[in-house]
């Protein structure tokens, strides 16, 4: 198989800075793209990842899986792009394609999904290299539709953060006059406000920084509450239909059940990793259930960009050049950006 040269940033080996770096990506096969890339978002799954937090991290590592980037060769069999199209790839790249979650548009759940990065296509053996880098090849099946509209940059990180709230906000049916909750106003609290608003819900917003209030409501929520503040839990007590928690920090769960409707969800989006307590008869009283949602298939993500696109949403970003990707990286963690990095690609030259 011919391959194409393609520069990076990898880490070499775990918590290693990330650093220049050569690699080749494969020829275009008979439905597969070769796009360049124009734009990738930064994810805090790109820090556990090049951290070599998660078991099996494969090093070296290329990371980013909030990708765009403009169509610049096509397969003898590919018809559903042409060159010049600007697609987009998110957090998996391939799946078995015949199992049920395949079957249904729901390949995020396949047991052979094949993540962007620190992963193996489906030979076993191949490791897979995400979007920090200038070119990508992938199965056409795989790729996204970015819309006419919508600006390439703010729509890398609906590639993550983006589908991650939408799908549960579509799975339990939010429309007008739902009244939704957000945990966190950061990468994904801000997408879960803009999305969950343009659906027609009343949106509140818990945080712990009084200084995000005027965001959260410039974004579309309709009240901002602190949640440490101790009345906060019993004048909302009762209120949601759905509550989505997007901090990967532990939270009072009790106290958040408490917020809840007659079978309201609370959903959770992030997660501490010390394990969860919570008392199960608040539960059963009120028939009320908690949760969990990753990202959407294929099909809903393209939903998700295309509901974008006819409500103007994009993320709110800072675009930045590749070799501040580390520093960007610390910023993350300390929680300055506000809402998502995004590398300009072109930075690679």
């Amino acid at each position: 198989m011919t391959m194409v040269p393609a520069k990076a940033y990898a880490a070499l080996q775990p918590a290693a800075p990330l650093e220049p770096y050569r690699m080749e990506r494969r020829s275009p096969g008979a439905h597969d793209l070769l796009m360049e890339i124009l734009y990738c978002g930064i994810c805090h799954t790109d820090i556990h990842q090049t951290q070599g937090e998660f078991p099996g991290s494969i090093f070296p590592m290329v990371p980013g899986h909030e990708v765009v980037g403009r169509v610049v060769a096509t397969g003898a069999e590919v018809s559903t792009y042409k060159v010049g199209d600007v697609i987009g790839v998110g957090c998996f790249v391939d799946s078995c394609r015949e199992c049920r979650d395949c079957a249904e548009g729901e390949e995020q759940f396949c047991d052979l999904m094949v993540p962007t990065y620190n992963g193996l296509e489906r030979d076993g053996k191949t490791p897979t290299y995400g979007g920090y880098s200038s070119h990508m090849t992938v199965d056409e099946r795989y790729a996204l539709r970015i819309p006419e509209g919508l600006d390439p940059a703010a729509a890398a990180p609906l590639l993550c953060a983006g589908i991650t709230t939408y799908s549960p906000l579509r799975h339990w049916n939010v429309g007008p006059g739902s009244k939704v909750g957000v945990v966190g106003l950061g990468g994904l609290g801000h997408m879960a406000v803009k999305l969950a608003a343009a659906m027609g819900a009343d949106v509140t917003v818990f945080s712990t920084s009084a200084d995000k209030r005027e965001d959260a409501l410039r974004l579309g929520a309709r009240d901002f509450v602190l949640s440490r503040d101790p009345d906060t839990f019993q004048r909302l007590a009762g209120r949601f239909d759905l509550i989505m928690n997007t901090v990967s920090a532990s939270i009072p769960y009790d106290s958040y059940i408490s917020l809840l409707q007659r079978d309201g969800t609370l959903v959770l989006l992030g997660v501490s990793m010390e394990p969860m307590e919570l008392s199960g008869f608040p539960l059963i009283a009120r028939r009320k259930k908690i949760a969990g949602s990753p990202i959407g298939g294929i099909r809903e993500t393209q939903e998700m960009l295309d509901f974008c696109a006819v409500h103007g949403l994009g993320a709110d970003i800072e675009v930045i050049p590749i070799q501040q990707a580390d520093t960007a990286f610390q910023r993350v963690v300390k929680g300055d950006v506000r809402y998502r990095f995004v590398i300009d690609m072109a930075s690679l030259a």
